[in-house]
């Protein structure tokens, strides 16, 4: 556990946004990706709080590994040093075992939090339980929903970011095969690949795209498994794929270090990073081979979400994010899609207006 009362100035946002762990859910939690176009609100509207909440305690609660896994979490760091910052927000940060979820959103009501934010799909059943004992605390979550009238559940179209790096990488690969990494079985990481697919093929029809899960639904191992990443990225390059893009949290880690590995072979290939711009956030020597991201702005959600508390706006329901108001889109650092910038600008053009509709497994 961390504790700090951030009153720095504030912090420039930079396109970081955040996967992964995020989606499955129970009768009271619900993963999703879908939604009504745009950072709109559904569900119960009816403000929880007043807004005299400058100063007020606040606590974050971080999925597995917390700060530093330089995708989903570090993400929402960034929203969230931004928010305290501007706000004054005295903040708690958390991060979860695997099994200590609903003893630490107590802890969190117990402090006397006013927020209480989840990272991740995993708080979303002990969330649920929580916010029905505290009826008047704001709670909220990244990457899943809860039924109850006092949390905000805010989700991505990640299939829609997804669709376009599908397009990069089919418009980069120079053998007409491409690969795709998802860190566990589950519908929200099948949402990235349906994106991946639908964007890829909209450039090559006729492209080979092998997708591998590392862990099966239930185990969420996969998000953290950086070898297992890396033996199956080495397996679909040396079957032909030259780009491979990832939904796995940090096991990104082991896809990266499986493309600087083949690249010193003598073989051109790339890897596509998730959530954040991975070729600021990995390694130096890692950064190289990263084509692009798919960035998820988790950061925008979870700073927007403190804002309405202290504002006093905080309404329940789904806040749902999207290319067409800037919640998804991809990296362009490193200059290594520059020659194809124009045509997946074209590409997230046609998907805010409305011109091309992502698939979706939910």
């Amino acid at each position: 556990m961390r504790k700090s009362t951030r009153l720095l100035s504030a912090l420039t946002i930079t396109t970081v946004l955040g996967l992964v762990a995020t989606a499955c859910g129970s009768d009271s939690t619900t993963p999703a990706t879908e939604g009504t176009t745009g950072a709109s609100v559904v569900g119960d509207t009816t403000p929880v709080t007043g807004g005299e909440t400058t100063g007020a305690k606040m606590s974050i609660l971080f999925d597995l590994k917390g700060r530093g896994d330089k995708s989903f979490n570090d993400s929402a760091a960034v929203g969230l040093d931004k928010g305290a910052a501007e706000f004054g927000y005295d903040v708690t940060e958390e991060v979860r075992q695997g099994s200590d979820e609903a003893q630490l959103l107590k802890k969190a009501a117990d402090g006397g939090a006013k927020l209480i934010l989840g990272v991740g799909f995993a708080w979303g059943e002990a969330m649920a339980a929580a916010a029905a004992e505290n009826p008047t605390l704001n709670y909220a979550i990244v990457d899943s929903t809860v039924d109850a009238p006092n949390v905000s559940g805010l989700v991505f179209k990640a299939n829609e970011g997804s669709f376009l790096v599908g397009a990069a990488a089919a418009l980069k690969s120079k053998t007409g095969s491409i690969g795709f990494i998802g860190g566990v079985d589950i519908p929200l990481i099948q949402d990235f690949f349906a994106g991946y697919e639908a964007g890829a093929k909209a450039v090559n029809p006729d492209i080979k795209i092998d997708a591998k899960y590392i862990s099966p639904a239930g185990d969420f191992s996969g998000f953290n498994d950086d070898a297992k990443a890396r033996t199956i990225a080495l397996k679909q390059y040396e079957d032909g794929a030259d780009v491979i893009f990832h939904a796995a949290g940090s096991a990104g880690n082991g896809l990266f270090g499986a493309a600087k590995e083949v690249n010193a072979s003598g073989k051109k290939v790339w890897a596509i990073g998730v959530d954040s711009d991975q070729a600021l956030t990995a390694a130096a020597d890692l950064a190289p081979f990263i084509l692009t991201s798919m960035i998820k702005h988790v950061d925008v959600a979870v700073y927007e979400t403190m804002k309405a508390v202290n504002d006093g706006t905080f309404k329940g329901g789904v806040r749902v994010f999207s290319v067409a108001d800037g919640g998804l889109d991809y990296a362009t650092t490193g200059g290594n899609v520059d020659d194809i910038k124009t045509q997946l600008d074209d590409f997230k053009a046609k998907i805010a207006s409305g011109e091309i509709k992502v698939p979706s497994v939910s």
